[in-house]
């Protein structure tokens, strides 16, 4: 055990002597290891506060201690943000305890949450109170909104809600020094200096440790309809956005672009699950309506079909008829990266590009990545926000081991094209520490100084969350 070592392990006995035991956890795999098993972290414990003041105080003490904190949700993320795997050992920080929907407010469209609330149980207390809590993630029965808030998640339906730094209207968080920012307002505007809440939204923990917030709700819509269409190409998907827009305008609640290649692998790997389609089409792109008032999502849905038919935008389609059909639509989708995960990828990337720019880069991407190999492409996502993730895998028959050795090469690459067309290496799942070198190879200078100068001002000892956006 190094001396940083042994500072970790007597905090820790320090902390057992004024908080419950309650608050101790034993340090087991899932604490340590990331969904795609790109890291192996290490600490010298878990605690799992159940109130801000004991936040407080073990933030407080290993600050005091110059003892590393590494905040933990609910363990989701893709970047490797919640795991520190070398250096000094860290305590592990978890939000699990504390879960409380603590406040309600339907008249105000507001509800406060603890931040080890999943976000399930955020959606199901909106539900509750008759208001939609829009954020929607597949992995939302894990994933907590701590976690959320911290990443700036994003999922499904920013493109007309907003990723969840939109939803946010104030926040309860423990600073680097132990102290407690008590910003939990309900208000829509306020003016009163610097804006903390947003730099702590998408900080992943390095700023600080979200512990609460006041989350915006919005009003369920009245009537709501989901589809599939067929289209020649990832421009005519784009043409039919703007045909969605004209007609239904911020009715638009997703608009999901799909490849072929995802339906087949979910066809390769798990044959149970019923596709839409008989035969998976190069391009589909899933939409879902949500309107108020006495207009019909299901009607405006047929009249875009048509329109869209007739503007050759589209070669087929269908519209689901029932609840349950409606959700077997949306479990394709959100069954896609479980897919992926199965046939194992080589290289995948959370990117983002203007909107006029996609059509063009999806068609350089395959053809960047066929001059690379014999691989697989798999490219889909959230079409209207312009993210999409672009996922190379081995040929048929071929194992993601075998080409271990050109994913520099390949994630560079498709990160260099991203660069070009003006767009983003994280698009919704952070920087993390999967991609701190990422940053520093296309950030803006003065933004990357900025940042330090933030981290440093906030966080002299660099305890938090160290070696995540920043390099350590």
């Amino acid at each position: 055990m190094t001396e940083t070592d042994s500072d970790a392990a007597r905090l820790l006995e320090r902390l057992t002597q004024t908080l419950p035991a309650a608050t101790f956890r034993p340090l087991g795999p899932a604490y340590l290891e990331e969904p795609r098993g790109r890291f192996q972290g290490q600490a010298a414990g878990v605690v799992a506060p159940s109130t801000v003041d004991e936040v407080a105080l073990i933030v407080r003490a290993a600050s005091d201690a110059a003892v590393p904190v590494v905040p933990y949700g609910g363990g989701t993320g893709l970047v490797g943000g919640q795991i520190k795997p070398d250096g000094a050992a860290p305590i592990v920080l978890s939000l699990e305890r504390m879960r409380a929907i603590r406040a309600v407010y339907p008249d105000e469209n507001i509800l406060i949450s603890e931040a080890g609330a999943t976000l399930h149980e955020v959606r199901m207390a909106a539900e509750a109170a008759g208001l939609l809590f829009p954020l929607s993630l597949a992995s939302e029965g894990s994933c907590r909104i701590g976690g959320n808030l911290a990443t700036n998640a994003g999922g499904v339906n920013v493109l007309r809600y907003g990723n969840a730094r939109d939803l946010c209207l104030g926040l309860e968080a423990v600073l680097p020094d132990g102290s407690i920012w008590h910003g939990l307002k309900r208000l829509r505007k306020d003016n009163t200096g610097y804006d903390l809440r947003n730099l702590l939204i998408g900080s992943e923990g390095t700023l600080g440790i979200i512990t609460a917030a006041s989350l915006r709700l919005y009003q369920r819509p009245a009537s709501d309809a989901v589809a599939y269409f067929v289209v020649d190409s990832p421009s005519n998907a784009l043409a039919l956005l703007h045909l969605f827009h004209d007609r239904v305008g911020e009715g638009v609640s997703a608009f999901e672009l799909i490849h072929g290649q995802g339906m087949a692998f979910l066809t390769e790997t798990m044959p149970e699950l019923r596709l839409p389609f008989g035969t998976p089409p190069e391009w589909s792109v899933l939409v879902e309506l949500g309107l108020h008032g006495d207009q019909s999502a299901q009607d405006a849905m047929l009249e875009v079909f048509e329109i869209a038919l007739e503007k050759g935008l589209v070669t087929d389609g269908v519209i689901a008829e029932s609840v349950g059909q409606k959700q077997a639509f949306w479990a394709v989708r959100e069954t896609i990266p479980e897919g992926n995960s199965r046939i194992g990828a080589i290289s995948s990337h959370d990117v983002s590009v203007p909107l006029g720019a996609l059509a063009e880069f999806i068609s350089e991407g395959f053809q960047l990545v066929e001059g690379l190999g014999p691989f697989r492409v798999n490219c889909f996502g959230h079409m209207g926000d312009g993210n999409l993730h672009f996922n190379v895998f081995p040929p048929k028959g071929g194992k993601k081991s075998d080409y271990v050795g050109q994913r520099d090469q390949i994630m560079q690459a498709i990160h260099d094209l991203v660069h070009q067309h003006g767009g983003s290496v994280s698009a919704e799942h952070g920087i993390g520490r999967l991609k701190v070198g990422e940053l520093e190879r296309y950030g803006d200078p003065a933004r990357l100084a900025a940042m330090r100068a933030i981290k440093t001002a906030l966080d002299p000892q660099g305890i938090m969350n160290p070696g995540a956006v920043l390099r350590g």
